[in-house]
């Protein structure tokens, strides 16, 4: 039976297709990081590196010391690989440097 998307966790909402494939094809190989390498091609560190992305996302929308929805989206998307952590660090003091009024060195 599918629920509304409002019923669903946070974490989901946040999953790319891609994400949710990776997870149901890791249930579907019980969990087996090996099987899941030998399934997509690649190595066992890759596969690995993969997983502890989505953890990282997971984590990022549920922590509930982050109430600031800049903050949580610059996580999310180092946890994607989709922003350089280093930028992500500049764009928070950024953030946090417009949030007091101040301005930054440059």
């Amino acid at each position: 039976m599918a629920r509304e998307a409002e019923s669903r966790p946070a974490w989901i909402e946040a999953m790319e297709v891609e994400d949710l494939e990776f997870l149901r094809r890791f249930l579907l190989s019980s969990g087996s990081l090996k099987d899941l390498a030998g399934e997509y091609q690649v190595s066992y560190p890759t596969i690995r590196g993969r997983l502890d992305r989505l953890i990282a996302k997971v984590q990022a929308v549920e922590d509930p010391r982050i109430n600031d929805p800049f903050v949580r989206k610059l996580r999310i998307l180092v946890a994607d690989g989709a922003l350089p952590q280093a930028l992500a660090k500049e764009l928070l003091e950024a953030h946090r440097a417009s949030k007091r009024g101040g301005k930054s060195d440059e």
